[in-house]
């Protein structure tokens, strides 16, 4: 007998490949910053570990987008885009004035979790998953919680001492949830960083 898995309506498999997945990165550590009057806006963000630019670089050309990969005085690599008009709509709708916020009525699918597993998703050491979100906008991790519970995917908010800031997925029936959500690793992920 052939077992045939069933395609969730959320999970990144369901619909085509649209720019707005790359809302994705802002759920971790990405930002957008729109440049004065010239109605453009750049995104960017700091990878925890330069082997994660691969895979979203390939992802973000998918979407019409490239992408550098730079490295900066600190040590860290930051991936980020040029100053583009297509980014400016997505600045606005994740912005408060300067501040990066949730857009109201914001809603999470398998594409947008399956870009931000990308960016900064890591399973931890207690065999639960960790999203990892952006320790610059504290304001942004209760509606982004509330947004990943709702695809069936309880969590638990880490703080710095817990290894966070970041939500962490426990428990064997969420995990298969969220493997479903994000589909199979593209090629050029790091594996050890995929939900398994």
């Amino acid at each position: 007998m052939v077992v045939v898995a069933q395609l969730s309506f959320y999970s990144a498999e369901a619909r085509d490949i649209r720019l707005a997945d790359l809302a994705g990165l802002l759920c971790g550590p990405g930002q957008l910053v729109r440049f004065g009057a010239s109605g453009t806006a750049r995104l960017s963000m700091i990878l925890d570990d330069p082997a994660r630019g691969p895979a979203l670089r390939a992802e973000a050309a998918v979407r019409g987008i490239d992408t550098d990969l730079v490295p900066v005085e600190s040590g860290s690599w930051v991936l980020r885009t040029a100053f583009r008009r297509d980014l400016v709509e997505l600045a606005a709708s994740w912005s408060c004035g300067a501040v990066k916020s949730v857009p109201e009525g914001f809603y999470l699918d398998g594409a947008l979790l399956r870009m931000w597993v990308l960016a900064s998703g890591v399973a931890d050491r207690r065999s639960g998953y960790l999203l990892g979100l952006d320790p610059h906008s504290p304001q942004t991790h209760g509606l982004l919680a509330q947004a990943v519970t709702r695809l069936g995917l309880p969590v638990l908010r880490l703080g710095p001492r817990g290894g966070g800031p970041a939500l962490r997925i426990s428990g064997v029936r969420a995990r298969r949830r969220l493997a479903e959500l994000v589909g199979p690793a593209p090629e050029l992920a790091v594996m050890s960083y995929w939900p398994a």
